[in-house]
């Protein structure tokens, strides 16, 4: 029987990484303003989403932390498809708190100098309702696209990677159409 304990938090660890993150803000919410520092290829400067949202629709992505290996594969499909943001309009940028020490470091390695990320302050994590249970202070793995309204037209919360990238810009495109 002494392995029935770290069977059962194997498998509790297991349920909870499987399961979606749970996101309180729904499409057609409005979405809490923000600004915090951000880092684009290693260089801090301040990011504000009402000054973004004048430009654009807004994709905003929450990440656990940086350097992690879900964490970088997806900084890697967004850097990949920035430029389609971009040709859309759409104005890209993720925030964590974890391994907040290293974020203009991975602005550059990781998101290869494509698109800016910050960190996730307090507020914003209670804000856009992205706390990671599993780790106090974290954030989990949601996406949003913010139209230029200042209103929600896409969110996913999920911790696997896979998705985020597509839906946000089919999102986008979506918007554009719309005018």
């Amino acid at each position: 029987m002494k392995f029935a304990v770290p069977l059962i938090a194997a498998a509790t660890a297991a349920l909870l990484a499987a399961a979606p993150a749970s996101a309180a803000l729904k499409v057609g919410d409005t979405a809490p303003n923000f600004s915090t520092e951000a880092a684009l290829a290693g260089k801090t400067h301040p990011f504000s989403l009402a000054a973004a949202l004048k430009k654009g629709p807004v994709v905003l992505y929450f990440f656990p932390a940086a350097f992690t290996s879900g964490c970088t594969a997806e900084a890697h499909a967004f850097a990949e498809a920035a430029d389609d943001f971009t040709k859309q309009g759409a104005t890209l940028i993720g925030l964590t708190a974890g391994n907040a020490e290293r974020i203009k470091e991975f602005s550059s390695v990781e998101c290869r100098d494509k698109f800016p990320v910050g960190l996730a302050t307090p507020a914003t994590i209670s804000g856009y309702d992205v706390a990671l249970p599993q780790k106090a202070g974290w954030t989990n793995r949601t996406s949003y696209v913010i139209g230029k309204n200042g209103k929600i037209a896409y969110v996913l919360s999920e911790m696997q990677p896979a998705g985020h990238i597509t839906g946000t810009l089919a999102a986008v495109k979506a918007l554009k159409a719309k005018g």
